[in-house]
């Protein structure tokens, strides 16, 4: 299943995540994430997971979101710097720099939550699409 993040529950989602909604940007992706399979089931796992984690954080707990934060982070770390048109290397330092704030300071202070950015579909990127199993 191609991820298209103009349309449906993958846009809404991501409009919520953009404006720090995160509790029902998780609601969103999930609906999708039910009909995924493969690569992208994970993926949008990993991303539903930064939103229950910043969802936490945004109601002072800390502890809850940096062990999200670490399952996003593990299921991240397989995929390439590309995937889906999302720019996944930055996104992976941005979480890990939260990560590490909330683990040395003990609770978030007011960096800026990470942002989902994303590419121009290339024939590049779909080459990196593809080498996830």
């Amino acid at each position: 299943m191609k991820l298209d993040w103009n349309l449906g529950a993958l846009a809404d989602g991501l409009r919520c995540f953009e404006s720090q909604e995160f509790f029902l940007a998780h609601e969103h992706w999930e609906s999708v994430w039910l009909k995924c399979q493969g690569p992208e089931r994970s993926f949008l796992q990993a991303l539903i997971q930064m939103a229950v984690a910043f969802h936490h954080f945004q109601r002072n707990n800390s502890r809850g979101g940096a062990s999200m934060l670490r399952k996003a982070l593990r299921r991240l770390e397989p995929y390439p710097a590309i995937f889906e048109s999302v720019e996944v290397a930055p996104l992976r330092e941005e979480v890990g720099a939260w990560l590490q704030m909330v683990e040395e300071h003990g609770s978030q202070n007011q960096t800026a939550f990470p942002q989902i950015r994303f590419v121009p579909s290339t024939g590049e990127g779909k080459k990196a699409e593809a080498s996830v199993e």
